[in-house]
């Protein structure tokens, strides 16, 4: 049975329900499909009756499902000894780079870490002797699970007939694209994926750093050294792994996302559609790619920053209306009974005395003075102090991180390190409210005048301590801290890449001026 007799609905080895073709390429269909027997979404390829590839295909499918890194995409089965040949892989839903890219660049560190991520998986299937050679923006995805895949190790390649006489300088390329890519929203070729091509200075596509000025030297050298192969500082970088142990040392930031968090891998055609006819619906285009980044939200409380559907947002209006006019119903009635004289414990003189009232003031947000990272066991008791204001600068797209340590308990090398938020004065502090990278910190919150983290009661009694926190996380003290400096102090960090560090994306203070 060939490709072009099947039909939505049609069903492979008895369980695969092919529900909608998603792309074509050259005689070979990608499905969107069911696996009836576990219920689950799955991506199906089936190929014409004169594909010619179809064996490279479904051995190059088989060698990808035996590497073992889950950002690869998963093989579950391959079969050409039937009369319809296919490959079923894992339906990966989530943004590519290219919805990523939709509204300009990536911020700088985010988009360094998602390349760094994408390094280390063509890194791994190097090894196994797979490699990619059609590297684009729509193959690097950020799944709705939170991981990054690379889709199309080994296949794509077999799909396309295309090899390299070094595949692996190829695919190094291809890595340092997809950096300039998420720096700048260029492609550093012609037009792809989206992305219009890059402008040109002197025949050549400008560097990254001259379309962003955001974008470090030592950024804008790594993309060079790849993406054009120049030999700086080094050399060119002539391999996935020698791009990934470049990036070693960046930190893992999640992508922030750019449409609903349900949106498919790829667009779902029209249901019914015939592959008899050849005819697909039109891939809807990403929005035109804004040349500087949107205006960072003001700062305010960090729970507004999170978004509430409009919704929920009408029900709290309403009730908060309820509430109102229920206060003022009361206020009144208790003033009527008062000049009534009715009601109400009587003072000295016959007189009514209030009573119940909230003397305590509202905690107000308090704003940092300054920042700098925090190693007073360290050798030069500098931790990243040249990005330590990214954690109060009020944009959770930008973030301070340690150095890298070897292991979770930093090495053996010491019991903690932090960042210090400086108050400027002494501050009497109620609330601390941090946004963190992913993975477990241990982290306690010290609150002094003193800048040892002894006398701030570091390991000892802290202001406020957890154990495997990540993401957004409220610390509420106690009983209120007074001091200048708020230290979040880690004692135990995630493991980022090859290495272990801690990530603040943001810090929020509150308590009392």
């Amino acid at each position: 049975m060939s490709t072009f007799m099947i039909e939505p609905g049609a069903r492979l080895a008895g369980r695969y329900r092919l529900d909608n073709p998603v792309s074509q390429t050259a005689g070979a269909t990608l499905w969107k499909a069911t696996d009836e027997t576990l219920a689950r979404l799955v991506a199906v390829w089936t190929f014409t009756e004169d594909f010619p590839r179809t064996s490279e295909v479904v051995r190059a499918a088989r060698a990808t499902s035996r590497i073992a890194d889950s950002r690869v995409t998963q093989v579950f089965d391959a079969d050409d000894s039937g009369p319809t040949p296919y490959v079923v892989e894992e339906w990966v839903a989530g943004q590519s780079l290219t919805d990523l890219l939709g509204q300009g660049p990536l911020e700088p560190a985010r988009a360094a870490g998602l390349v760094a991520e994408a390094a280390e998986t063509l890194a791994t299937a190097h090894a196994a002797g797979l490699y990619h050679l059609n590297l684009t923006p729509g193959k690097l995805i950020w799944s709705l699970g939170g991981a990054v895949k690379v889709t199309g190790i080994g296949v794509d390649a077999a799909l396309r007939g295309v090899g390299a006489e070094n595949p692996a300088a190829a695919d190094a390329q291809g890595l340092g694209r997809l950096l300039y890519a998420a720096l700048t929203a260029y492609w550093p070729a012609e037009a792809r994926n989206g992305l219009p091509a890059a402008p040109l200075v002197a025949g050549a596509p400008c560097q990254p750093v001259q379309l962003n000025s955001g974008v470090s030297q030592h950024l804008n050298d790594l993309v060079c050294r790849s993406a054009f192969l120049a030999p700086l500082h080094g050399g060119a970088l002539s391999s996935a792994r020698e791009v990934a142990d470049a990036l070693a040392d960046v930190p893992r930031m999640v992508p922030l996302p750019v449409s609903p968090p349900n949106a498919p891998m790829a667009p779902e055609p029209v249901r019914g559609t015939s592959r008899r006819s050849g005819e697909f619906p039109a891939q809807p285009q990403p929005a035109p790619a804004s040349r500087q980044q949107q205006a960072p939200p003001p700062r305010q409380r960090r729970r507004a920053k999170a978004g509430v559907p409009a919704g929920i947002t009408r029900v709290l209006v309403g009730s908060l209306a309820l509430i109102v006019f229920i206060g003022v119903v009361v206020v009144a009635w208790n003033i009527g009974t008062n000049l009534n004289g009715t009601g109400g414990d009587e003072g000295p003189g016959g007189q009514t005395t209030a009573g119940g009232q909230d003397d305590q003031a509202e905690l107000a947000t308090l704003e940092p003075q300054g920042a700098d990272g925090f190693d007073p066991m360290g050798d030069d008791g500098d931790e990243h102090n040249d990005i330590a204001g990214k954690a109060i600068d009020g944009q959770p797209t930008t973030a301070w991180n340690t150095q890298g340590y070897n292991s979770a308990d930093l090495g053996g090398l010491k019991s903690g390190v932090g960042l210090r938020v400086d108050l400027g004065q002494s501050t009497e502090v109620h609330e601390v409210s941090l946004n963190l990278g992913q993975g477990p910190h241990d982290t306690e919150i010290l609150v002094g005048d003193s800048e040892d983290p002894a006398a701030l009661g570091a390991g000892d009694s802290p202001a406020a301590a957890k154990s495997g926190v990540q993401g957004e996380v409220d610390f509420e003290l106690s009983k209120p801290a007074e001091g200048r400096y708020v230290v979040v102090w880690f004692t135990s960090l995630p493991q980022d890449g090859s290495r272990y560090r801690g990530i603040v994306n943001e810090v929020e203070l509150r308590g009392k001026t």
